[in-house]
């Protein structure tokens, strides 16, 4: 306490005292006990109140031992459980908490794993995944710059997160207590299966599986991949103590659009502790996007010829030739490529007002520029008769779709009409047009979308010589076929705007997050955060109907339908206040990850505790575990000295005092009839 607060207190003493001696003895002739009474209530009074008013800093000291944390986190996954380590893994971790030696050194703390990271509450073993990467990242984040060790009882067999081995700060000591069987037991296994989700009809479609062994032995096994009864590939693999993986590569036909799921399966004659781990279910959408391009045009030009080549390159693509006045319906089509428009083409941009199909218009020498103002609204021509060289230029920003540049610079020029071309309305650029080293800042390729409808503008003839020069840059048509197909693929989709637009995939793995997102627009295509979104999921087979209400986040609305077991599932999306739905179905496959294992991963523990500097233990080493932690003298409890400020005026218990003062002094003045 300072001088100055401490003269301040000594005449606070004296303006109460002085104040109390005048309120109650100055010039009183009896100074009976009432009064002397009454004089010094009113004295604590008037100084408690003074006191409030300087509001004096108080310090107090005092000794706080601190002890070293000591996390012990448990695996909560159902592996444990399947791996019959459920009782250990409890019986563990109930003798280290209550160890009383332990929790006189250590400050103890209990937590538990598996998709989540969290304070031990009850551990139930059901969890569906094992992410020991996320122990780490929390561990770091709640004893940030600490010293302390950390026991972690697991089987170490992770199925998500990253490589956990390197996660853990190597300057803490991990110590894990491995649970499971660790005898090696013959097992075959698929251990991984890669395909993709999406394949096109009449298409095949590659499957990539890793078959993995565990034995002393030479074993034949069978691969099977089938569809229902239907046996689809099946071979013999070959396994030896030095032959231990296997990797099978497949092409399987896509014959039928839909999801159409599949079984891969490994089996022997030899019996096996796990054949949970033998099977794995996987799907495919498969894709019927056939579409079908007209090219119309008054012209034979090799560019026509190229374009054609290009297009069909994607089986999925079938391109017809057509003269404009051979065009009888446009019904067939999904997209128009229209060559160096002409007069001749008017009932070709008739007949599309009413069918609205997507264009792909392309320019040159021939084209009439006065009839193209007419037809559409996306660019203004002022062109003259001249004919003029145009470079092109790629932009890096360009987003409608993903293209990589091939090279456009340095493409031989197109040729056009020497003249100026104003967009109007928001127009996306590709290409744009360079008269040597001239930017004209005008459009060479370039796309634009109105109300739904979408085209592409390519403003220049003879782009074969693109196409020549791209096989001369890579010995191959390939990478300029797949530009033009990406430009097909653009315009052949159908983007229309949707007033409630949902998001999700045609199949997952049980144990996965199944999440659906859903977006509600308005009128005027905003999107609307008062909308009332619900969820009705029935399974096929049992006919069980679940009903969910979507959350709305960052201009979206999303429902986690986390628990749902294996089967088919149809579900309707509602918007409440417009009645406006959208219905869908997805597939939920068999496959549990959590028990594809038949032994703890002793070999990834191990490299956890050596990279920490730790050790690992095992159940019947639990004794020892203890004797090591209470052992090592690096953790000693920390005595600090803890000094705390804090104002006077939060002292609440002098508001009730005064209050108690002042309450005292009016009840004996009323009692001995002073007021």
């Amino acid at each position: 306490m300072t001088a100055s607060t401490i003269l301040l207190l000594l005449l606070l003493l004296i303006i109460a005292g002085c104040l109390s001696f005048f309120q109650y003895l100055y010039k009183v002739k009896n100074k009976s006990n009432v009064y002397l009474f009454l004089t010094f209530l009113r004295f604590l009074s008037i100084f408690s109140i003074l006191l409030l008013l300087i509001n004096p800093i108080i310090t107090t000291n005092k000794l706080e031992i601190i002890k070293t944390p000591l996390p012990i986190v448990v695996d909560n996954s159902s592996s444990i459980s399947f791996l019959n380590a459920k009782e250990k893994a409890m019986e563990l971790a109930q003798k280290l908490t209550s160890n009383s030696a332990i929790q006189e050194k250590f400050e103890v703390q209990s937590y538990l794993f598996d998709t989540d990271f969290r304070q031990s509450d009850s551990l139930t073993f059901k969890g569906n995944q094992t992410n020991l990467d996320l122990v780490a990242k929390n561990l770091k984040s709640i004893y940030k710059n600490a010293f302390y060790p950390t026991v972690i009882i697991t089987d170490g067999n992770q199925t998500s997160g990253n490589d956990y081995v390197y996660s853990f700060d190597e300057n803490n000591k991990v110590y894990p207590l491995v649970l499971g069987d660790t005898t090696k037991v013959f097992d075959l296994k698929i251990n991984q299966l890669n395909v993709n989700r999406y394949a096109f009809l009449k298409n095949k479609f590659p499957v990539e599986v890793f078959l993995q062994y565990a034995g002393d032995k030479n074993v034949t096994a069978n691969f099977s991949i089938t569809q229902g009864n239907e046996v689809l590939h099946k071979e013999s693999v070959s396994f030896s103590p030095s032959k231990k993986t296997a990797i099978v590569n497949v092409l399987l036909p896509a014959n039928k659009v839909g999801l159409q799921v599949y079984k891969a399966k490994i089996e022997s004659k030899e019996s096996e502790k796990n054949t949970f781990n033998n099977i794995k279910n996987f799907a495919v959408e498969v894709i019927d996007q056939k579409t079908t391009v007209a090219i119309i045009s008054t012209l034979n030009h090799p560019d026509i010829g190229v374009l054609k080549r290009a297009i069909e390159s994607n089986l999925q693509h079938k391109v017809v030739l057509l003269k404009p006045n051979d065009v009888k319906s446009l019904e067939d089509y999904n997209v128009l490529i229209l060559y160096q428009p002409t007069t001749a083409f008017k009932s070709v941009f008739e007949a599309n007002k009413k069918t609205n199909l997507n264009t792909f218009i392309i320019t040159g020498t021939a084209t009439d520029f006065t009839f193209l103002n007419q037809e559409q609204n996306n660019f203004v021509f002022k062109m003259s008769s001249q004919e003029e060289d145009y470079l092109a230029d790629f932009d890096s920003q360009f987003n409608l779709f993903a293209v990589d540049n091939l090279g456009f610079e340095n493409f031989p020029p197109l040729q056009n009409n020497y003249g100026s071309i104003t967009t109007n309305g928001e127009v996306n650029v590709l290409l744009s047009a360079r008269i040597r080293n001239i930017d004209t800042k005008a459009p060479l390729l370039s796309f634009t979308e109105n109300q739904g409808k979408r085209a592409a503008y390519l403003f220049g003839e003879n782009s074969w010589k693109w196409s020549l020069q791209s096989h001369i840059d890579n010995q191959s048509f390939e990478k300029y076929d797949v530009f033009i197909n990406k430009i097909i693929q653009y315009l052949a989709s159908n983007n229309a705007k949707k007033s409630l637009v949902v998001n999700h995939e045609s199949f997952y793995n049980s144990g996965e997050a199944i999440e659906i997102t859903a977006q509600y627009f308005n009128k005027n295509y905003d999107f609307d955060e008062k909308a009332r979104l619900t969820i009705d999921v029935t399974n096929i087979k049992t006919k069980q109907t679940k009903n969910y209400d979507l959350l709305k986040g960052n201009n979206t609305y999303k429902v986690n339908l986390d628990g749902l077991l294996a089967g088919s599932y149809n579900f309707s999306v509602k918007e409440l206040n417009s009645k406006t739905s959208y219905s869908g179905h997805f597939e939920i496959l068999d496959f549990d990850i959590e028990k594809q294992f038949v032994n703890p991963d002793v070999q990834k523990l191990k490299q956890l505790a050596a990279q920490t500097k730790g050790k690992d233990f095992y159940p019947n080493e639990i004794d020892v575990l203890i004797k090591t932690l209470l052992d090592n003298e690096e953790y000693k409890a920390v005595q600090k000295d803890v000094v705390t400020k804090s104002p006077l005026i939060d002292w609440k218990w002098l508001l009730v005092l005064i209050a108690v003062f002042l309450s005292t002094e009016w009840f004996v003045r009323k009692y001995n009839g002073m007021l």
